[in-house]
């Protein structure tokens, strides 16, 4: 089904399910919840045009829902073409009104034809708010829609892969318009990247394989937040881990945290099951693939399908052939298979449903309240990157807190003094 004002989906009827699942996730987003009837009444989006790259999925439809009734025109776009749920594009579209452009596994060119009908509101006419996780959308602005980026005035990053992108941006003098690095707001990165992405890494490849971790030697190329919420899952499943790093102090925690440490190279001939989440390019390289054992399972949890050298590894094999679905066999020339989960993209979007939503509600928290951050603030802004502001941070993390039934301690006057003072100490 396709129409520029209304969408671009696969089946509209897919919306009444889409619905159904909506709800459920909205059942674990309070936050998000709180949010939403507020904007409702205080409409402080009113009548500002927000274009939005994210992934398709229920809790992202939560967050879409809350901007649409805070007052903003929303248009949104997948920022992975595995990533999408059908159905709940289908229900903003039929049901909740809101144009939305993603259809799961469409090819490259559909995909960034999607980003630019999220871009485009109407002919000539731009966003002037943007959220983006990834950076996709941004650099499309960018780099081919230069006519509408002076009306943008400013946007939000949800990922560690877009903030990196971003902020080279910014180093190049590059980027047009001030954004939010939502990534790096305490109440994103500390539980969405490690506790979401370390579970939902995990069930993606669970759904996928049906194997049994337990005993099995996990790679976790990556120490990062996500690298670290992998690590303690699998850990948790019973496998023996095994972390690579090129950060020095990255690597010092993941080994006092228990797990072994060692470069690619030699961990290439030891690990069952390759994950990688670094945000960076050909982490896993043909040496590598070179030195594994036949069967050695190869996923990806960073944003691009970039991390496994995939071009390197086509180059080495002879025959593919899928096995399950989003699992396929490599069959190399020496006769070697390595399996490949979800064609190298997001395994926890590919082949499961993401994060769970509970922790994506203080994720989008961020976004929500940040994007009325800048609705009154873009104007003071220069172009830059910026963090989250910390009173936003904290109010996030109170109301979960309180969506919890957690109450928690509150500075004495005599102790915010004795904080606030340098002449207080050993008598």
């Amino acid at each position: 089904m396709s129409d520029a004002t209304a969408g671009e989906i696969a089946d509209r009827g897919l919306a009444a399910e889409g619905v159904r699942r909506i709800e459920w996730a909205a059942r674990e987003m309070p936050v998000v919840a709180q949010i939403r009837e507020r904007f409702a009444a205080e409409r402080p989006l009113e009548g500002l045009r927000v274009s939005t790259c994210a992934h398709v999925t229920t809790e992202t439809a939560n967050l879409v829902l809350a901007l649409r009734d805070g007052g903003a025109e929303t248009r949104l776009a997948a920022s992975n073409p595995l990533s999408t749920q059908d159905d709940v594009a289908a229900a903003l579209v039929a049901e909740y009104g809101v144009p939305t452009f993603a259809i799961k596994g469409e090819d490259h060119a559909t995909y960034f034809r999607h980003l630019d009908l999220a871009i485009e509101h109407a002919p000539g006419v731009g966003p002037q708010l943007t959220i983006d996780d990834g950076a996709d959308l941004t650099a499309l602005l960018h780099r081919e829609r230069r006519d509408l980026l002076d009306g943008v005035a400013g946007g939000t990053e949800e990922t560690t892969t877009g903030v990196i992108r971003l902020r080279a941006m910014a180093d190049d003098g590059a980027l047009g318009y001030p954004i939010v690095a939502v990534n790096e707001a305490e109440t994103k990165r500390f539980f969405d990247n490690r506790y979401g992405t370390g579970q939902s890494t995990l069930d993606g490849i669970i759904r996928a394989t049906n194997i049994l971790l337990a005993g099995k030697t996990v790679v976790v190329c990556g120490y990062g937040w996500c690298g670290r919420g992998i690590a303690m899952r699998a850990q948790g499943h019973g496998a023996h881990v095994i972390v690579t790093e090129v950060q020095p102090t990255r690597a010092l925690e993941a080994m006092l945290d228990g797990y072994r440490v060692m470069p690619i190279a030699e961990a290439a001939s030891e690990g069952d099951i390759f994950v990688t989440a670094t945000g960076d390019i050909n982490v896993i390289d043909r040496p590598a693939f070179d030195a594994m054992r036949s069967g050695a399972i190869l996923a990806n949890s960073g944003h691009f399908d970039a991390e496994i050298n995939l071009e390197a590894l086509e180059a080495m094999t002879e025959a593919r052939r899928e096995l399950r679905p989003f699992v396929e066999a490599w069959t190399l020339s020496d006769g070697r298979q390595l399996v490949v989960l979800a064609e190298g993209r997001l395994i926890n979007l590919g082949a499961a449903e993401g994060h769970p939503a509970s922790v994506m509600d203080m994720s989008f928290a961020n976004q929500a309240l940040c994007l009325e951050y800048l609705a009154g603030r873009h104007a003071s802004l220069e172009a830059g990157v910026y963090d989250v502001p910390r009173e936003i941070d904290e109010e996030v993390a109170r109301l979960k807190l309180a969506a919890m039934g957690v109450a928690i301690d509150e500075l004495t006057e005599e102790q915010e003094r004795y904080l606030r003072s340098w002449e207080q100490g050993t008598a």
